[in-house]
């Protein structure tokens, strides 16, 4: 078995690694099992075809590359699946109070979704929007494109320029089209998931 850390080989049943000391689980031991091997046979130096044996070298080796995706692969949080029409229905009805909502969890979910579960939280997004008169929420439309850009890279969609989008669209007064932007990509990320 090899340790899948570091490369080096080491005992089956074992929980820790000899060489690296990486903490060994069943998932591991069961990827560090999945080495290949691959055989030649060759005669020694010299060796003419006259009974003299054969000797076979056995290599081992383990693609390490199959069982551990690259970040991009990977779609980290959770969000909800949301009619974007009904939400769009919902702000205008609302005279805007909906959006609000909207503008909180679509902040938590594309934060989740996009692994910056740290950043600045829904509540405060909204509370610094209403502080500086709307001028945070164009910097927070900047942010939302390029978590959304991520989000569909890694959904293998083309992702480019959101932030560049979102923010002209909060300029002209259009950040609702941005909230159903980010909505459709959360929606396909939930989908995938």
């Amino acid at each position: 078995m090899f340790c899948p850390n570091c490369g080096s080989e080491i005992a089956e049943g074992t929980k820790f690694c000899s060489n690296c000391g990486a903490t060994l689980t069943d998932d591991i031991a069961a990827a560090g099992n999945a080495a290949e091997t691959s055989t030649e046979t060759y005669t020694g130096a010299g060796a003419d075809n006259t009974g003299e044996e054969n000797v076979q070298r056995v290599e081992a080796y383990t693609d390490y590359s199959s069982n551990y995706g690259a970040a991009n692969d990977v779609i980290f949080g959770n969000g909800t699946n949301r009619n974007i029409v009904l939400c769009i229905i919902f702000t205008i009805i609302s005279c805007g109070i909906y959006g609000l909502y909207w503008m909180y969890v679509l902040n938590e979910e594309i934060n989740s979704l996009s692994g910056k579960e740290n950043a600045t939280s829904g509540g405060l997004v909204i509370l610094f929007t209403i502080i500086t008169c709307g001028i945070y929420g164009l910097y927070w439309y900047y942010v939302m494109g390029e978590r959304t850009d991520e989000i569909k890279k890694r959904l293998n969609m083309n992702a480019s320029g959101s932030n560049i989008l979102f923010l002209i669209l909060g300029l002209i007064g259009l950040g609702i089209v941005n909230y159903a932007i980010m909505q459709d990509a959360v929606n396909k990320a939930v989908g995938e998931a």
